[in-house]
């Protein structure tokens, strides 16, 4: 006795996995580390660093505070992000930025909302009792993961199974003409 499979497993084997993939699950949508946009900037009573991920959709900023030499950060330090479409189509949203708890470092964080991949002007604000004072740079929020190319990479694993499918029912098609050819010849033969 032949011991044949039968194809309808396979696809139901193949369905529940698909239907477990797309289970959700808790996704960042990081696809990278942050990067620094300024660097060493001396603003009022501190010297600071800001780095972004800024992704469509929403995106975060950081400000790394350390005193100027000989001082300290003032205990009243307050930051704030003002972002803005470098095109004007929306007014400036500013946004405060809060302590971010890390180790032996000053760090404040916030999240900012970015409705569209365009370069968008960013204003930082320190005030303190100190002094205070502004600095200005762009970003360039972009969509994430790939951008335009995530249809085609998230596209390719199905187009890989659906290749192997007709690889292998083309190699069973073949197989099964060369079991039925030496029966149909001895038919033929009158054999």
């Amino acid at each position: 006795m032949e011991n044949r499979t039968h194809p309808g497993w396979m696809l139901w084997l193949a369905l529940v996995g698909a239907l477990v993939l797309m289970l959700p699950t808790l996704a960042g949508a990081h696809n990278g580390p942050p990067f620094p946009i300024l660097e060493n900037q001396k603003i009022g009573p501190c010297v600071i660093a800001l780095w972004t991920h800024p992704d469509v959709g929403t995106g975060t900023f950081f400000v790394i505070v350390e005193p100027p030499p000989g001082g300290a950060i003032p205990k009243d330090l307050k930051i704030k992000i003002g972002v803005q479409p470098e095109s004007g189509r929306l007014p400036e949203a500013v946004y405060d930025l809060q302590p971010d708890d890390t180790r032996g470092q000053v760090q404040y964080k916030t999240l900012v909302e970015f409705d569209r991949d365009e370069f968008w002007r960013v204003r930082l604000v320190l005030e303190s009792a100190q002094g205070g004072g502004e600095a200005f740079s762009r970003v360039e929020a972009t969509p994430t993961g790939f951008g335009r190319w995530d249809l085609l990479f998230f596209l390719l694993p199905f187009l890989a199974v659906a290749l192997l499918f007709f690889r292998g029912m083309s190699r069973h098609r073949k197989r099964r003409k060369r079991k039925m050819l030496p029966a149909s010849r001895s038919l033929v033969h009158g054999g």
